[in-house]
């Protein structure tokens, strides 16, 4: 069986890794704090003290992290997975970050001998605990084909999109379909909270019709029970959307819903607020409406954030 090594065990890394311990792969995991190597290491894991001891005890190579400073300096850094793999290592980055970047990192794995799959989900931390994670790839397709069974450790829907860089794209563009998604759901509760409407009940006969969708489910759960605890935070969201925007310059596609919510989640990082889900952003549309989403549509005063 592949040995495996993983880097970066977050909110949605660690759950993953535990999914390939559960799949049975001889695992071997680093992060920058202790505690969550520690927890797997309870369950089987091996630890590794850099990336680049991860690569050297390894076949296979995930990495999950925040941005693509940080994949750039796991993966081409001096203690880096390029630094201590060897020829025939597969390296597959399951963050979000630039698709330029991921272009360009598999090009320099590949002059190493190396391959890369550049591999970002959708399904947050929830699907990340289930194993249910929409894992959208791109890269080598034969690579692809040995690391299915990977993927079908920690995800459901799994979908081979094209080279290097194709699953990048393909996740930004789902990061926008999501914002905006939730920005409407935002509005709309808001906008039936301020009219005298339960927005609970709203929800339930929206959930039935055209404007259903798994964001308004979950999200629309969140909001109406203000549990803005972090699944995927509004900071990460608004990187995403960055990119999308960097993205929509490169190939010259304007995306002005995209560039105002980007600015929405902007400004709540300002509020300090970068740190909650993304579903908080409804309290912003709240604060200006002086209203408040709860079951019963009563609409309190003006908060901008609601514990």
């Amino acid at each position: 069986m592949e040995r495996v090594g993983f880097i970066g065990l977050g909110v949605m890394g660690k759950p993953m890794a535990r999914n390939l311990l559960k799949a049975g792969y001889p695992l071997v995991v680093y992060n920058r704090s202790r505690p969550p190597m520690e927890e797997l290491a309870a369950e089987g894991a091996a630890v590794a003290d850099s990336p680049r001891a991860v690569a050297q005890r390894s076949d296979i190579v995930i990495t999950m992290l925040p941005d693509t400073p940080e994949v750039e300096q796991v993966l081409a850094g001096p203690e880096g997975v390029f630094a201590g793999g060897r020829p025939g290592l597969i390296v597959i980055d399951m963050s979000t970050i630039d698709p330029m970047a991921a272009r360009r990192l598999a090009a320099e794995a590949a002059a190493r001998g190396m391959t890369m799959l550049d591999a970002p989900v959708s399904g947050g931390e929830i699907g990340a605990i289930q194993g249910t994670l929409s894992i959208m790839v791109g890269g080598d397709p034969a690579a692809f084909e040995r690391c299915l069974p990977l993927f079908q450790a920690m995800g459901r829907n799994i979908v081979y999109m094209g080279g290097p860089g194709a699953g990048q794209i393909t996740k930004a563009a789902n990061q926008v379909v999501v914002a905006l998604t939730l920005a409407a759901i935002s509005e709309a509760l808001v906008l039936a909270t301020k009219a005298g409407v339960d927005p609970a009940r709203v929800r339930e006969a929206l959930l039935g019709g055209f404007a259903g969708s798994r964001v308004l489910e979950v999200h629309g759960r969140r909001i109406l029970e203000r549990d803005f605890r972090p699944g995927f935070r509004i900071r990460l969201h608004q990187k995403d959307l960055r990119i999308a925007l960097g993205l929509g310059r490169a190939v010259g596609a304007s995306l002005p819903l995209t560039a105002l919510v980007h600015e929405w989640m902007g400004a709540l990082v300002t509020m300090g607020q970068g740190e909650l889900d993304h579903s908080a952003l409804v309290t912003l549309l709240e604060a200006w409406a002086q209203t408040r989403v709860a079951p019963g549509g009563s609409g309190e005063g003006p908060r901008a954030l609601v514990g």
